[in-house]
């Protein structure tokens, strides 16, 4: 099993377990909004430009309403736990882990961070591996309107990237998945700890900047 794959099973069982009301880290959705984008983001392929391009968003979220007054919760739960349809190129193990290993786990965090007494996920190495090269490429896409240069250096063992030059820098220390979380803009659920001088730790935790 793909590790997109892992991440789509346990998320569809942690959304049976809470149920549709529960709250998520997604600003406004709950577990019902949050499947009903997923199914939609996997059946609805109309719906897909709206995800980057800012104004074809309306398209999406009509899509996901739709979607979502469209069948009840357990049955969405069920549809997304099943995958995309066999027409969907996610449904090659390859170009699901390429495209959907960062969606689910964020959103799976989503989730779990959203109640109390969450602990940190137990990833295995090569899952490690692969949400720290994605964050490579999403960490640039984050800050690279930061005030301040930003470092990201892993916790977990070797591993340094420079994410923005600046005059200041600030380096962000965390496991790869926390690393992940935080430049998704999840910062006050994700464990990474923030080094560099006082001026430039201020401008950055006042800029906010994420994806």
């Amino acid at each position: 099993m793909g590790r997109a794959r892992v991440q789509r099973v346990a998320l569809a069982n942690l959304l049976d377990e809470v149920g549709p009301a529960q709250a998520t880290l997604c600003d406004g959705w709950t577990a019902h909004d949050l499947v009903a984008h997923l199914v939609t983001r996997d059946r609805v392929p109309h719906a897909l430009p709206g995800l980057a391009i800012k104004w074809l968003h309306g398209v999406t979220v009509a899509a996901e309403r739709s979607t979502m007054r469209g069948d009840t919760f357990p049955n969405l739960v069920e549809t997304f736990h099943a995958g995309p349809p066999w027409w969907h190129p996610a449904r090659l193990g390859p170009v699901d882990d390429a495209t959907n290993l960062v969606e689910f786990f964020v959103h799976h965090e989503d989730v779990r961070r959203a109640r109390p007494g969450w602990k940190r996920p137990l990833l295995d190495a090569g899952t490690q591996l692969a949400l720290w090269r994605s964050f490579q490429v999403l960490g640039r896409a984050a800050y690279r309107r930061s005030a301040v240069g930003v470092i990201a250096e892993r916790a977990d063992g070797p591993g340094r990237v420079v994410l923005r030059r600046g005059a200041g820098n600030v380096t962000l220390v965390g496991d790869p998945a926390e690393l992940l979380l935080f430049a998704f803009g999840r910062r006050d659920h994700a464990v990474v700890d923030i080094h560099g001088d006082n001026g430039a730790v201020t401008a950055f935790a006042e800029d906010r900047v994420s994806l």
